[in-house]
């Protein structure tokens, strides 16, 4: 029997209860009451199991196809951490468990659970500026107007739509499992929300291309992505990056030898042509974009929190950055021959998602939208530089997470602006190829900032999002036993 301690407070002392009451270890599915709760009896009776692990609940929370990094917080959004973990236990608890487990009683040993991270709110303040960098490409001013406003453009175009795909790789990988991939039961669950989110995403995508509007749609492709990531799951980070790397140097000429044999086409001037636009013609063709989204599943595998690891990110994002714009500006550097062979059409009539299959030449330009193997590194390489930005920016400086709290809102509801601007360019008329002032795109961005922090203050997701949470439901029975 434990002898009876004094207690901090008024009456008698936490041990002492035990000693009166030995039952009481019992309680509380089966953890001592004098232990913290991160120590467990191991033969203690547990539970029934629910439809999920308290972790599968808690990475469950994000709604939106962008919106799946990270962890349910109850923290406000400010001041959460980025992948920090739970403080470690005090001494003097761990003393406390060590007295308690001596007490007489079928306990023989213990073990401890694993804290559980908290949202990785960088990701949220990446995937926010990559909708204002889709705000920019589809109502910006055109980058010809040259000076800082029009590097700020040029910047936004193609690049701020790979940085989404990117991310989007990661929620797939968060989805299912991020570090440890889920599999059993846990894991056919993960398949199946990524399942049911790929049909709706493919469904939402179709019908507002059907809606014609001046811009083209990326979420019917978002659908097919998630549909061929679906095997690469359970791969780990250098797989995935392998995975990556050859699919980008060879993803973009396999596009090119098909269309140019096939007869098939380069691009779709924004409408939606079925499945040869997903795969191969459209704006954000499978065969070319996917480098982007496995690309993202690697980087959601690894441990964001450590510094180290951002370290060699930055490496990383700034070797293929060079690579591959470097790459194809040496190339017409030292064979300027070439650029007369190149029929790429310059400027945002250039930006089809294709390569033009009238001439090889083509395959060696980074321009925005052309669908090469240069652009598609160059632009990996910027999407990681961005997202490593993203986390240590917060990390490192916390009051810059209160002072981005309403821009990092609208990160956790993309899904939801990123209609609404569809949406307000129908409105508005605007078309893509006109050049607005720079107070249209201000003002897109103001109002989309002040609806997601007003929207915030009263409800835990999105309008869509909850919608494609509410979705997702019915695969909590994949989790059964």
């Amino acid at each position: 029997m434990i002898q009876p301690t004094a207690g901090t407070g008024t009456g008698t002392g936490r041990a002492d209860q035990i000693g009166q009451a030995p039952d009481a270890r019992r309680q509380a599915d089966g953890i001592l009451p004098s232990a913290p709760a991160a120590i467990r009896p191991i033969d203690t009776p547990q539970p029934p199991a629910s439809t999920a692990t308290a972790a599968d609940q808690a990475e469950q929370a994000p709604d939106a196809h962008l919106d799946a990094d990270g962890i349910r917080s109850n923290t406000p959004l400010a001041i959460r951490p980025i992948d920090t973990l739970q403080p470690p236990e005090s001494s003097a608890s761990a003393d406390q468990a060590e007295r308690v487990t001596t007490a007489p009683s079928t306990t023989r040993r213990i073990e401890t659970t694993a804290p559980v991270p908290t949202r990785l709110i960088g990701l949220d303040l990446a995937r926010a500026l990559a909708v204002f960098g889709m705000f920019a490409a589809h109502v910006g001013p055109d980058p010809s107007v040259g000076g800082p406003e029009g590097a700020l453009m040029l910047l936004s175009h193609g690049r701020a739509s790979a940085l989404f795909a990117l991310l989007a790789g990661a929620s797939l990988a968060i989805i299912a499992g991020r570090r440890a991939p889920r599999t059993g039961a846990a894991g056919r669950q993960a398949v199946a929300r990524i399942v049911i989110r790929a049909s709706l995403l493919l469904a939402l995508g179709v019908a507002l291309t059907a809606w014609d509007p001046p811009v083209e749609v990326i979420l019917a492709y978002y659908g097919v992505y998630f549909l061929l990531a679906l095997p690469l799951l359970r791969l780990h980070t250098g797989t995935l990056a392998a995975i990556a790397m050859a699919w980008a140097l060879a993803g973009p000429q396999l596009s090119y030898l098909l269309r140019a044999t096939f007869e098939l086409g380069d691009g779709t001037a924004g409408r939606f042509e079925g499945p040869v636009a997903l795969l191969l013609t459209g704006g954000y063709p499978a065969l070319t974009w996917m480098p982007f989204v496995i690309a993202g599943m690697a980087l959601a595998r690894l441990d964001l929190s450590a510094a180290t690891v951002l370290r060699r990110l930055t490496v990383l994002g700034a070797g293929l950055t060079a690579a591959g714009y470097g790459l194809s500006w040496l190339v017409f550097r030292f064979f300027p021959h070439l650029t007369g062979l190149v029929t790429l059409a310059s400027g945002s009539d250039g930006e089809n998602g294709t390569v033009p299959t009238d001439s090889a030449a083509n395959l060696l330009v980074a321009s925005p939208h052309s669908g090469t193997t240069f652009e598609v590194l160059g632009n990996t390489g910027f999407a990681i530089l961005t997202v490593v930005g993203s986390l240590a920016l917060l990390d490192r400086l916390p009051r810059a997470r209160r002072l981005l709290a309403p821009v990092i809102t609208v990160g956790t509801m993309s899904l939801t602006v990123y209609v609404g601007h569809l949406v307000g360019i129908s409105v508005l008329g605007i078309d893509d190829q006109s050049d607005e002032p720079l107070w249209v795109l201000l003002g897109f961005m103001a109002t989309a900032v002040v609806f997601a922090s007003l929207w915030s203050r009263r409800f835990r997701r999105g309008p869509l999002e909850y919608l494609l949470n509410a979705a997702t439901k019915p695969a909590a029975q994949f989790n059964r036993a």
